[in-house]
């Protein structure tokens, strides 16, 4: 829920770009400009009063609050409890992957053997876990950042590792749309975190991609999955092979992949 603070800081916004000044205000509403301004300060405005002012400056007070609840501060992660809570159930992980992914009900229901009514508890659980406020018509609101990421080495990662790479990686990546590339270079920190922040733009492509497709036929839209990791990393077997004195730039290499 957005603060008071945060819609009343919008609500200034809008009015500025309105070229609403307290003055005109006050001259729409019937009162003084120093009452509107003592409105303002407070800090607080009941949702009457502020329909009244977006009525009286032309404003939507629906995108106001839209505006106020897209500016308010998300986490970044979820906690440890909220990561086990999600692992404890495949359904439910299923579901929050998939608000994740800004997926509808609808969407879900059409491409996974789940009930509407299985899909709304689930829902309702992701609501009181922190991952999503959950709105009429079973329509949601993501409450983590738009640079959400699941828990380093946490529950999901660990579920991840356990059930989902070696059964993606087990594909030839040959089909029309699919590509496998393992690359590597040598970075600075910098161009590392540069790097970092286009993977998560490419993500977010993927998921706009997602709801502009959604106009065609089930027939002719399939599952896709991309399933991307930038990490300080080298093939055990590569390091092995390395001149005597050259330097490994981490610790992290000496760990070698995975065992499988």
């Amino acid at each position: 829920m957005s603060s008071p603070e945060t819609i009343l800081q919008v609500l200034r916004a809008e009015m500025r770009s309105a070229g609403i000044t307290y003055r005109v205000l006050a001259d729409r509403i019937g009162m003084s400009e120093s009452s509107i301004k003592r409105v303002f300060a407070s800090g607080d405005m009941s949702l009457t009063r502020l329909a009244r002012i977006c009525k009286a400056s032309g404003i939507s007070m629906e995108e106001v609050l839209r505006r106020a609840a897209d500016a308010a501060p998300h986490a970044d992660t979820l906690t440890l409890a909220q990561e086990r809570a999600l692992v404890a159930e495949p359904k439910l992980l299923l579901v929050g992957i998939c608000c994740v992914g800004q997926w509808s009900l609808e969407q879900i229901v059409e491409t996974y053997h789940m009930t509407e009514a299985e899909c709304i508890r689930c829902l309702v659980k992701l609501d009181k876990l922190g991952l999503i406020e959950l709105k009429p018509l079973n329509r949601y609101r993501m409450k983590v950042s738009r640079a959400f990421r699941w828990r380093a080495d946490g529950p999901v990662q660990h579920y991840f590792r356990e059930y989902i790479v070696d059964d993606y990686f087990a594909g030839r990546f040959d089909g029309q749309g699919e590509t496998l590339l393992c690359v590597h270079g040598r970075l600075s920190q910098p161009s590392a975190v540069e790097l970092v922040q286009k993977i998560q733009q490419l993500a977010g492509e993927l998921a706009r991609m997602h709801q502009s497709d959604q106009r065609l036929t089930p027939g002719e839209r399939d599952g896709y999955t991309l399933m991307l990791g930038l990490r300080s990393w080298e093939f055990a077997a590569f390091t092995a092979m390395r001149r005597d004195g050259a330097e490994v730039a981490s610790t992290h290499h000496q760990n070698g992949p995975r065992k499988r």
